[in-house]
């Protein structure tokens, strides 16, 4: 064969290289799409599927004259969830303040109380907002226990979204007030009851994740908005389960999200599963951890099939990822 011909030969077996790396990157790399959604991966580095983290000795222990304390981190990012536990003998419940929040702590078996303290995600950083936790004892006597606390920057991304013109309508910023306004009339609705198990919670579909949750999105350079869960890459029809036991709050459709579900699992504990092709849950009903929920798909906000989660706690939209990475009493 001459010289000529195999270069020709080798030149084409270029092209063709080049020509497929350019088709899976497009794939990787799919515009962003709405508030709530998106198919690209973070810097093209898939992301690993959270673990829940072991059990660690407290960061933090502040004592009072009857109890004590016990906080498992340093300080809060913004968008995170954190535990703290109060322990003491005659202990029969125990209240915190914060960030104009009433959180109610819940009992453990032989670990005292435990609660959830929720930052959001736009919270301004700050190193002395104050905790202030009230413990009630068996003979009706109270006690207050208080500490400042420090909240620093979540680290978010930024990213241009560009929405089809068929979806365009969706870009009203009052639709996604509206939107948002109907989420939080059901998370003040908070439930005194640990639903969830001992097995804690898990991804409902066991995929790449995708888009990061508090991303700032600018939508076909008008709409500024945050995203508020994780996405997860996935075709139409792909089973949804359930992250944790818990009651159906929410089964229906929402301008953004789609086919929405969102299931109390007790303690101001949400979790949400958007743009669902099938819903197979009804309002009211009682679920089991990783029970199907629905299937995904790409009603709502998004220009191709894909699935977006998220968890709120307290009212606030925190990390569903690092939530799960969390040790959960």
């Amino acid at each position: 064969m001459s010289p000529k011909r195999i270069s020709l030969i080798v030149l084409l077996l270029l092209l063709c290289f080049i020509v497929s790396v350019g088709v899976i990157g497009a794939q990787d790399d799919a515009t962003p799409q709405g508030g709530t959604d998106s198919l690209d991966t973070v810097a093209g580095t898939p992301v690993p599927l959270p673990t829940q983290g072991a059990r660690s000795a407290p960061v933090q222990v502040i004592s009072g004259e009857n109890a004590r304390v016990n906080l498992f981190f340093a300080n809060m990012g913004q968008g995170t969830i954190q535990l703290a536990q109060v322990e003491g003998q005659n202990v029969t419940s125990a209240t915190a303040s914060w960030l104009n929040h009433l959180i109610d702590f819940f009992p453990v078996e032989d670990e005292g109380l435990f609660g959830l303290l929720s930052v959001g995600m736009e919270q301004t950083p700050r190193r002395d907002y104050p905790l202030v936790i009230t413990v009630v004892y068996a003979d009706g006597s109270r006690e207050t226990i208080s500490t400042p606390i420090e909240i620093v920057l979540g680290g978010f991304i930024r990213q241009e979204v560009l929405l089809p013109p068929d979806k365009a309508y969706l870009l009203d910023a009052e639709t996604e007030r509206a939107e948002l306004a109907r989420l939080e009339s059901i998370f003040v609705q908070t439930s005194s009851e640990r639903k969830w198990d001992d097995t804690g919670f898990a991804l409902p579909i066991s995929a790449a994740l995708t888009s990061p949750f508090g991303a700032f999105r600018v939508f076909n350079s008008t709409l500024n908005t945050r995203h508020t869960g994780w996405d997860i890459r996935c075709t139409i029809g792909t089973p949804v389960l359930a992250s944790a036991a818990g009651r159906v709050v929410f089964a229906g459709t929402l301008p953004i999200r789609g086919n929405h579900v969102i299931i109390d699992h007790g303690m101001g504990v949400y979790s949400g599963y958007s743009h669902l092709s099938v819903v197979n849950v009804t309002r009211g009903q009682m679920v089991t951890k990783e029970q199907v929920i629905g299937m995904a798909g790409s009603t709502g906000r998004t220009s191709g099939p894909h699935f977006h989660w998220e968890i709120a706690v307290n009212g606030e939209w925190i990390d569903p990822v690092e939530f799960l990475r969390m040790w959960m009493p």
